[in-house]
């Protein structure tokens, strides 16, 4: 199939993508909705700036800091914090991050890691019953024990610090503005705490914010306002990050994480937030077809294994593929197998285990790993990790840790051509259900292996004091000639990595707008049962791929992929129509 052929046509009420009608003409049917209902969302262009993030606040928030002169770092901080007051279950201060930037001025590119760490009291058996068994999930995310150290403010402040432009303090305004004078519950908050009100009501300060008087969710369109996070907002902007990481926000961290949920306590101590500290990173790299796909390494599995899959697509013509047939998608989702099972056996936080990062991305190892794939295969028995070259010989087990979807992804490009790819999180969604001075925890620790070992050898992914949990958070900056290109990134738990590598597929191999790359139906394929987007065309495949052998799950498939492109007359910016954001710029 020619890559013309390929491309999505918007116009008229109609939407045509490689033989499937996501909508067709009102006449004939009606088509069928993709997740949130909206099918032929189109990509948005503008020349100087753009913002494309996961609520409309934020992204005004940020193209206004963009507007009035301030650089890509100041809009981070300003999206950040608006996101943190009306996407509370996605990130926040309490959380968080990881961020891929590329400095128009050095023209550099580089990463800092704003994850959050395991306290220094934390120990091997943190998520273990009495017995030696792990705990059920939601046993372990539910109060205290669950929370490490939040990264996301430092990350904030100490990237401003070295690369802002605009006062630190007019920054964090719009958010507090919007936290005094309200903003509409949106039907997306509203559907969440519905769905999750039993949890949220367990804590006072969680239920008297999200909950009414009955206990259950405020209608959409309630007026919520947030004066504790407000008052918090003020002194960080008077203070900065010492107010949050010392001093009375402190206390009240580690107070409602020790006794927020009896049942469940944690040991996050104030020693543990007076240390914490962000890391500056390499990027990791691949090569793929013209282009650079850079993201975050260790202790993201994100950018490696992003890198895995194209890398071990490579040697196929993917640009002369349908993507309306199985054995497309057979490909894609054998690499991504592979790429999983590599995952799960050597990825962790490299500051505490030894890991083979570039023999994982060794063009030979890949091309080894892709004749696994050649046609008339199917990798539909249980795949096992590859041996990539190593520099330290170290025998690890499986990992077994459980990454439910929640976090959130923006991009940014300024007016210099300076470019944020930044993902942020508190774990699943609403963290922990513990609330302290306006803002929510995370969960995050329950991102690590709740076992150590099996069968006698240590899980990389395992606990241990002062370390950071492996994340599938992949924000990306694609580069072409040395100069960036794309910022692409998604939540999804481990989804995320299929949903990144999807829309970079769609739009490099299959010519796709960026906008059209990001609506195009998620199929996803992890650990052997092909996952495919409910209310979509992609339902199509199921047979086809049954057929071949695998097992498949037709379900929900929350994305929340925001990209913005730079070509030469601009920019083109798309936000995913399954969740509530916009792109938005000058």
């Amino acid at each position: 199939m020619k890559r013309a052929a390929l491309r999505v046509t918007i116009a008229a009420g109609m939407v045509a993508l490689c033989g499937w009608a996501l909508a067709q003409d009102a006449a004939d049917s009606v088509a069928p909705e993709i997740a949130t209902g909206i099918s032929d969302r189109e990509a948005v262009k503008t020349r100087r700036f753009m913002v494309a993030a996961a609520n409309p606040h934020a992204v005004k928030a940020g193209r206004d800091v963009l507007a009035a002169g301030g650089n890509a770092i100041d809009a981070m901080v300003a999206v950040q914090l608006v996101l943190g007051l009306v996407e509370p279950q996605s990130s926040g201060i309490g959380g968080g991050a990881f961020l891929v930037y590329y400095d128009s001025k050095t023209r550099r590119l580089t990463t800092y890691d704003g994850r959050e760490t395991a306290p220094k009291a934390a120990t091997p058996t943190l998520f273990l019953d009495e017995n030696g068994e792990p705990l059920k999930f939601f046993d372990a995310v539910v109060g205290g024990r669950s929370v490490g150290t939040p990264g996301t403010l430092k990350l904030l402040y100490e990237t401003h610090k070295i690369h802002g432009k605009l006062d630190w303090s007019t920054l964090v305004k719009p958010a507090i503005d919007l936290a005094e004078t309200g903003f509409e519950l949106s039907e997306r908050l509203f559907k969440q705490v519905s769905a999750d009100a039993e949890r949220l009501g367990l804590h006072e300060e969680t239920r008297a914010h999200f909950l009414g008087p009955d206990d259950q969710s405020h209608p959409v369109g309630h007026l919520l306002t947030n004066p504790a996070y407000a008052a918090t907002l003020k002194l960080i902007a008077k203070d900065g990050a010492d107010a949050f990481y010392t001093g009375g926000i402190a206390n009240a961290i580690v107070e409602t994480v020790r006794t927020g949920n009896p049942d469940n306590p944690g040991v996050l101590s104030l020693e543990d937030l007076a240390n914490y500290d962000i890391k500056e990173r390499p990027p990791v790299c691949i090569e793929y077809r013209s282009f650079e796909i850079c993201g975050m390494g260790p202790p993201s599995s994100g950018a490696l294994t992003v890198g895995q899959i194209l890398g071990m697509l490579e040697p196929f013509d993917m640009a002369a593929m349908d993507p309306a047939r199985a054995e497309t998608w057979r490909l894609i989702g054998d690499a991504s197998r592979l790429a999983f099972a590599d995952r799960g056996r050597y990825m962790a936080d490299s500051d505490f285990v030894p890991m083979p990062t570039e023999g994982l991305l060794d063009r030979a190892y890949l091309d080894e790993r892709a004749r696994l794939m050649e046609p008339g295969t199917v990798l539909t028995d249980e795949v096992k990790p590859g041996m990539p070259a190593w520099d330290h010989a170290m025998h690890l087990a499986d990992d077994e840790s459980i990454e439910l979807p929640s976090t959130s992804h923006f991009s940014i490009v300024d007016a210099d051509g300076s470019v944020i790819s930044m993902t942020t999180t508190i774990e699943n969604g609403f963290g922990s259900r513990l609330m302290t001075n306006g803002f929510l925890l995370n969960n995050e620790l329950t991102d690590f292996s709740f076992r150590t070992h099996r069968n006698g050898y240590p899980i990389a992914n395992r606990v241990e004091p002062g370390k950071r949990p492996r994340s599938s958070m992949s924000p990306t900056i694609v580069m072409k000639d040395g100069e960036p290109y794309m910022a692409i990134g998604s939540p999804g738990g481990s989804r995320i990595i299929g949903y990144v590598a999807k829309a970079i597929i769609a739009h490099i191999d299959w010519g796709l707008d960026v906008q059209s790359a990001i609506n195009m139906p998620h199929l996803v394929n992890r650990f052997g049962t092909y996952d495919i987007e409910k209310g979509t065309e992609a339902e199509n495949l199921a047979g086809p791929l049954e057929a071949l052998g695998y097992k498949v799950n037709i379900r929900d498939l929350n994305s929340g992929l925001h990209a913005i492109v730079i070509e030469e007359d601009g920019l083109v910016g798309g936000a995913d129509p399954r969740r509530e954001g916009m792109a938005d710029g000058q």
